[in-house]
């Protein structure tokens, strides 16, 4: 019973001890600093020895200004426990009162403590760092190496130079880091990442490439070009990474996994030619059965996107005479489903796709692969307007993997449905839950939705606009681009200088694309920025006209205007970071 009662009362003292500390932190966090103060002196008489305590005592004294309070007790406590970084506190205590050179007089008190004793360093850099004195604290990680050669702060001498602005130091410190400590490269990665997203990029990027170049050059070592990869994949420069990914194989051909991955990667950033370079040199180089039904995967999804109607029954023919050579099991389960839906969207053969899922469904498949069926199949059933089935099949999708992007994607499938068969209000709901997607695509894609049809309601109550033009995003859905483009010309007709114009602008613009009408998207786009330039598709007008004007018709001035639009007007669209790059790119101004 006793240690039952003394138990309770160390959970209770806990509690109420929390709460002190909670209360404490708030008052200082306000810059309520004499409640601060007098809450952190009752914690620190509890707990003397608590470091972050008594600093909070200090600060609370130096922010209201009562240094020779703050002195005397720092002094007391150096003579107690001798902390070598306390003497940095002092001098910081004399520096607040503008005493320049009694300040440096205890710090270099306190680098003297190093030249006495390298593990010193711990206490002083770091302190040195939290009253940012930052040359102080770099000065400090010097002189401990000096003392001590086998210490090593490359990782904090590194962040330091980056926070002082040079930035070759930084890169020279973190390189070598990498390099002694391989299993520090991705903390290191994700560090230089920061700086290559900076407004300022462009010097900070050339000047990491040439660091990365010299070491692959004087050391042979394949991590140089593993870290040359991960360089320009960071960079989207795929086909040099590629040149990398060749260098690496040669050396190590055990693995593709890395090159498939980047082919990927080209695909998804819309650099077909480099990733069709990549999958061949894939197919032509492995036996592997899965990299090999992987590397057709990609091709032949790559050819039914770009294909014209009389591709199709080579296409046809081609997906038969793979799933021959690999034969139906799981491995082949990628291109069943490809097969499913070329021949449901793009032949008008829904039954035999959903046959084909059907006999894959029976296959011992785990439950990522079971979801990728039943997910073709809902898309089969919505192509045939079987609303309500195809839902049930998103559901249980949803069901069964909640909270993983899978569940998220058919989440958003449901959503559109419902959109799809003109049950607004139901459709607005879900696709205001998917705003907040973990998925960024999915979030985008979700919040477009909403908006689009929270403004047509407001704007129209009887949302006659709305469902003419879901019924044309529909006619999109089932690849009848022909009529979709009716559709949407019709609602330009009849609802002029309305809230939905600007929209059906913007899918004009994509239906006139995909078909390489490109002189009639630059239209439609160019109607978005003439008439609509306050609405939310201002950005990808100029964006989707930047990309024409670039890649297809070859006009670098007009691209470097367009792209020069977002930089400068649109610093929050999702498209800002391509811009800039490639706005750099046209201009010349970078070598990456």
């Amino acid at each position: 019973m006793k240690k039952l009662l003394l138990c309770i009362h160390l959970f209770f003292s806990l509690i109420v001890f929390s709460q002190n500390e909670q209360l404490a932190q708030n008052y200082f966090d306000k810059g309520d600093f004499e409640k601060a103060k007098i809450s952190y002196e009752e914690l620190l008489k509890s707990q003397p020895g608590n470091g972050n305590y008594f600093q909070k005592v200090i600060d609370c004294y130096q922010q209201l200004q009562q240094f020779a309070i703050a002195e005397k007790a720092i002094q007391e406590r150096l003579d107690k426990y001798k902390q070598a970084s306390l003497l940095v506190e002092l001098g910081y205590n004399y520096q607040l009162q503008k005493n320049v050179d009694k300040a440096k007089k205890y710090y270099e008190q306190a680098l003297d403590k190093i030249r006495k004793n390298p593990s010193e360093v711990y206490g002083v850099a770091s302190t040195f760092e939290r009253k940012v004195l930052l040359d102080y604290a770099l000065q400090s990680y010097e002189l401990a190496i000096t003392v001590e050669p086998r210490f090593n702060f490359n990782y904090q001498m590194a962040m330091l130079y980056g926070q002082l602005g040079n930035t070759d130091m930084m890169i020279e410190k973190f390189l070598t880091e990498a390099y002694a400590n391989p299993q520090n490269s991705i903390m290191i990665q994700n560090q230089l990442s920061r700086f290559m997203m900076e407004d300022a990029n462009a010097t900070f990027n050339e000047s990491l490439r040439k660091a990365l170049l010299v070491r692959a050059q004087k050391n042979q070592d394949v991590f140089w070009n593993e870290y040359l990869s991960w360089f320009y994949v960071q960079q989207k420069e795929y086909g040099k990474a590629f040149i990398q990914e060749k260098a690496i194989y040669k050396r190590n051909p055990e693995t593709f996994s890395n090159i498939v991955n980047l082919a990927q990667l080209a695909i998804e950033a819309g650099e077909k030619e480099t990733a069709k370079e990549i999958l061949t040199f894939v197919l032509d180089n492995t036996k592997d059965t899965e990299l090999l039904i992987q590397s057709h995967t990609f091709l032949i999804k790559m050819r039914i996107d770009s294909a014209q109607e009389n591709d199709f029954k080579t296409i046809e023919t081609d997906l038969d005479l793979l799933l021959k050579q690999f034969g139906i099991s799981p491995y082949s389960l990628s291109l069943q489903i490809i097969q499913a839906h070329f021949l449901t969207f793009h032949l008008k053969n829904p039954e035999q796709g959903k046959t084909i899922l059907k006999t894959a469904i029976d296959l011992p498949l785990n439950e990522y692969q079971k979801a990728d069926v039943k997910m073709e199949l809902a898309d089969i059933l919505l192509f045939e307007e079987k609303f309500n089935q195809a839902l049930i099949y998103y559901s249980q999708i949803e069901e069964d993997l909640k909270n993983d992007v899978v569940g998220h994607e058919a989440s958003l499938k449901a959503a559109k449905t419902s959109y799809f068969k003109g049950d607004f209000q139901w459709a607005q709901k879900q696709f205001k839950e998917l705003k907040s997607a973990s998925t960024q695509l999915i979030a985008n894609d979700a919040l477009e939705y909403f908006l689009l049809i929270n403004d047509n309601t407001v704007a129209d109550s009887t949302q006659t606009a709305l469902k003419q033009f879901a019924h044309a995003d529909y006619l999109l859905y089932q690849n009848k681009n022909k009529e979709a483009l009716d559709v949407f010309q019709s609602i330009l007709k009849s609802f002029k200088g309305q809230e939905i114009e600007s929209v059906t602008l913007f899918r004009l613009g994509k239906i006139y694309e995909k078909s390489g009408d490109y002189i009639s998207a630059l239209s439609q786009y160019q109607e978005i920025i003439d008439r609509h330039n306050d609405g939310i598709y201002i950005d990808e007008a100029y964006y989707f006209s930047a990309e024409i004007y670039n890649k297809q018709l070859k006009n670098i001035e007009k691209a470097k205007s367009a792209y020069e639009q977002i930089i400068f007007h649109h610093e929050d669209s999702i498209y800002f970071t391509d811009a800039r790059k490639k706005y750099r790119q046209l201009r010349g101004d970078t070598n990456l």
